[in-house]
């Protein structure tokens, strides 16, 4: 069997950067991103944090209240989520890290997997090269710093790529995979979790290492059937599970916001004709020909509208899709008295010549 070479790309506390890239001026401050639930100024939750506010012991999930707490007497700046905002930096070095990969698997929206086995030829040396390009193109492109594992499997590379953090690479060969996880503490393995640590506390398993030579039989019979193989393979280094897509795409869509509100037909061309050029490398990367164009509007008073058009033809042609793109804006911005905020293209209805005109049902979407 064929050795992997599996790459795990994780954006550097993906969120808080974003905010950095936003506004520089706080590139040196301690930086918390927040889900404020409403009820109070200081009631949510955490949702990531800098490494600056990280050294004060601000981490995901944690209250509000209680990071205001460890960061009183700082110039610590609290914000809220933007999703929008970090979602349409995501979907552009997403679609630089499928450049690199033979198969591509988004995992969350500061998280891919890639395997990479034959554009790196079958050679970790190689693959570590390839991965030192990936990180300077996200930082030259995106100015967003991200964190690499790359292993013999998925499991293996999301330890890796915890390894050193932030900005950080670490390869580990097969050879080397033991060495690497079992000194390691046991919950650093997928799965482990606060309580599942106690219990093995109990069974005087403490690091991978330990539970890599525990008795199988009896994980088995502590934690199920399912749970006590997981860890048996996991601890042992062994994951077969592959790198796929979480589902075969049923649309595309790209959505951005405008330098400013308008009704101005030629500054939405500008920006929705950069999102056709966008879709149209994601659609040539995955030999798809699309049925049906829908431009998606957000007013101003954040209301959304859309109109569509659908071709008797599947075509994959980039002229086709600015075409009608143009087509549907120039009548929709005729018909409207409200200015455009932000501006979507959105295409699906499905063909892929390699299998027969086949056409793909099961849901994904960028947005």
């Amino acid at each position: 069997m064929q050795i992997r070479i599996i790459m795990l790309v994780d954006l550097d506390y993906f969120f808080a950067q974003c905010e950095e890239l936003r506004n520089p001026t706080l590139k040196n401050k301690p930086v918390v991103v927040c889900v404020f639930s409403g009820r109070s100024e200081d009631s949510g939750a955490v949702s990531t944090a800098n490494y600056i506010a990280r050294k004060y012991g601000v981490k995901s999930g944690i209250p509000i209240f209680l990071a205001k707490k460890k960061l009183k007497n700082t110039d610590a700046v609290f914000l809220p989520v933007d999703h929008t905002f970090y979602e349409e930096i995501s979907d552009k070095i997403m679609q630089i890290l499928r450049g690199y990969a033979d198969l591509f698997e988004q995992v969350g929206i500061d998280e891919a997997y890639l395997d990479i086995t034959k554009k790196a030829r079958g050679n970790f040396e190689e693959a570590r090269d390839l991965a030192q390009k990936v990180k300077e193109e996200v930082k030259n492109q995106q100015k967003i710093t991200c964190s690499i594992g790359i292993g013999p499997n998925k499991l293996v590379a999301k330890i890796a790529a915890d390894n050193q953090k932030p900005d950080g690479l670490t390869t580990i060969k097969p050879e080397e995979v033991k060495g690497f996880l079992f000194p390691l503490s046991v919950n650093r393995l997928i799965g482990v979790g606060r309580r599942i640590a106690e219990k093995m506390e109990t069974l005087r398993i403490k690091t991978i290492g330990d539970l890599a030579k525990y008795d199988a039989q009896r994980l088995v019979e502590v934690f199920g059937k399912k749970l006590g193989v997981y860890f048996h393979e996991a601890a042992n280094g062994k994951d077969d599970s592959p790198v796929q897509e979480a589902g075969e795409t049923e649309s595309i869509s790209k959505i951005s916001t405008l330098k400013e509100n308008t009704l101005d037909l030629e500054l939405v061309l500008e920006k929705t004709n950069q999102l056709c050029e966008e879709i149209h490398r994601e659609l040539a990367q995955r030999r798809l020909h699309f049925r049906q164009v829908e431009i998606i509007a957000v007013m101003a008073d954040m209301s959304i509208r859309s109109r569509s058009e659908t071709l008797e033809k599947a075509t994959n042609e980039l002229e086709t899709l600015k075409k009608i793109v143009n087509g549907l804006l120039e009548k929709f911005l005729n018909e409207s008295n409200q200015e455009i905020r932000r501006v979507g293209v959105k295409i699906s209805h499905f063909t892929k010549e390699q299998n027969g005109q086949k056409r793909l049902t099961s849901f994904f979407e960028t947005n």
